[in-house]
């Protein structure tokens, strides 16, 4: 195919469908060309930029026939930005998409056509809604930039608002680019590897109010910080808890080792349902607690507890769903590869005087088989897995014992529905699979997942 096709080509094409990552995909005699910014069901020119054996990339020229989904983003540099893909579909279109992708690779990978995939549940104010910002900072031409990424680049897209982020956030991500040359700071330039602040990070509890600032530094020493923690007061005064992270390594993680308290508090309370969260600095919280508390209520009624069970959360994290489920559940073992985070959860525990709820740290494929060696029998299992899906040996665990109920929280469709396969092949049966819109405006869509034993 690729024999009749050039660069530069210009071709009008049909697009059929979205990739992961938001592209749009068009066939030509069954050789698939990946364009940005165009949506399925629409006519477009396109110029193609790029040829490879079994696919190619092509630029939009014009929409020629536009989907009835489209339109107009009210972000003003979301087409250059990379933090948002889908902002120019209707939010209906997205929830539409989004249970596409994933009816599609229960059809294609999990060989699962029958089962039921419901809509998705989705926002009615789908704006606004994250309560953790991580806002990098760079020096160029003299002057501090700050927004977010490129796409596929490290090249700041330099903006004051982001319309999925707190208007807080948006408030001290103008204020600090303003004010850090006179307050004597540079920000930090990636290719020297010179500068001080990296990045601001903005953690906001729903609940409460409460508001961390979060200041990544490349130095221990802040000369100015006194002018820093002033700034930052004044310009959002329900400010609780003003943190320096120190980040000395060159290295895209965010954080460093070393966390220190500037003002205020180390840590934000957060509440979920009926459940009290301290968060520090660097605790994983899910960023949309309004559509978290929708996913963990989904986790529980497919749990179904009675008060008698005995229950696993696997990659538990900081015992958000395990306390969810010690609330109506005999006993719950957490697991998490995290010690900090079992830390974390412990003290959650403690904060909400709940007792029948027990963590362990270490990988969930050799702590749960021990737990098993010692002569505890469970009842449901709850995985929560990261983006690569569960561990083979911990499916294999799980076939060797058999728990009654599974319930499988997923971040990618496409793991979810490659180990719904091996559940299946080992005798369980997916009942139905309810998607969850917990990130608007993006191509990602989390999922619930109910397994019973055959």
């Amino acid at each position: 195919m690729t024999e009749r096709l050039n660069k530069q080509d210009r071709l009008t094409v049909y697009v059929e469908d979205l990739t992961h990552d938001g592209s749009g995909v068009a066939k030509i005699d069954g050789y698939p060309l990946f364009i940005r910014d165009v949506l399925p069901e629409e006519e477009a020119v396109i110029e193609i930029t790029k040829l490879n054996k079994k696919y190619g990339f092509a630029k939009l020229i014009e929409v020629t026939k536009p989907s009835p989904n489209r339109v107009n983003p009210p972000c003003h540099v979301f087409w250059t930005c990379g933090g948002c893909q889908l902002q120019h579909l209707s939010y209906e279109g997205q929830l539409e998409r989004k249970r596409k992708m994933v009816r599609d690779v229960m059809d294609r990978i999990a060989k699962l056509p029958h089962v039921p995939v419901h809509p998705v549940m989705g926002m009615d104010h789908p704006w606004r809604y994250r309560n953790k910002s991580q806002i990098p900072f760079q020096e160029r031409d003299g002057e501090a930039v700050a927004g977010f990424y490129k796409t596929k680049t490290h090249e700041i897209v330099d903006t004051d608002v982001c319309l999925i982020q707190t208007e807080e956030a948006d408030v001290l991500m103008e204020t600090i680019k303003r004010e850090l040359r006179q307050i004597g700071i540079h920000a930090y330039n990636e290719k020297t590897h010179r500068g001080v602040l990296r990045h601001v990070v903005v953690r906001k509890a729903r609940a409460t109010g409460e508001l961390m600032v979060v200041l990544v530094t490349r130095t221990q020493n802040l000369a100015q910080k006194d002018a820093m923690i002033e700034v930052i007061r004044k310009v959002v005064p329900n400010v609780t808890s003003i943190i320096q992270n120190v980040n000395t390594k060159r290295t895209n993680v965010i954080f460093g080792d070393e966390t220190i308290v500037l003002y205020g508090e180390p840590v934000i309370v957060d509440t979920i349902g009926d459940i009290k969260f301290e968060i520090s600095a660097r605790s994983f919280y899910q960023v949309n607690p309004e559509q978290t508390e929708v996913l963990y209520n989904q986790a529980l009624t497919y749990a179904n507890l009675s008060g008698d069970e005995t229950v696993i959360d696997a990659y538990c994290g900081i015992g958000t769903i395990s306390l969810f489920l010690a609330k109506q559940a005999k006993e719950v073992y957490g697991v998490e590869i995290v010690p900090q985070a079992i830390e974390d959860a412990k003290r959650n525990a403690v904060i909400n005087g709940i007792d029948n709820a027990h963590f362990e740290a270490g990988p969930a494929e050799i702590v749960i088989p021990n737990w098993y060696k010692d002569g505890k029998e469970f009842d449901v299992l709850v995985v929560d897995p990261p983006r690569k899906g569960c561990d083979e040996k911990l499916l294999t665990t799980i076939l060797e014992h058999q728990p009654k109920r599974i319930v499988y929280v997923s971040c990618n469709p496409a793991t979810l529905a490659r180990d719904l396969r091996i559940l299946e092949d080992g005798g369980y049966r997916t009942q139905e699979v309810q998607p969850v819109d917990m990130f608007p405006h993006s191509t990602h869509v989390e999922c619930v997942a109910l397994l019973t034993r055959e």
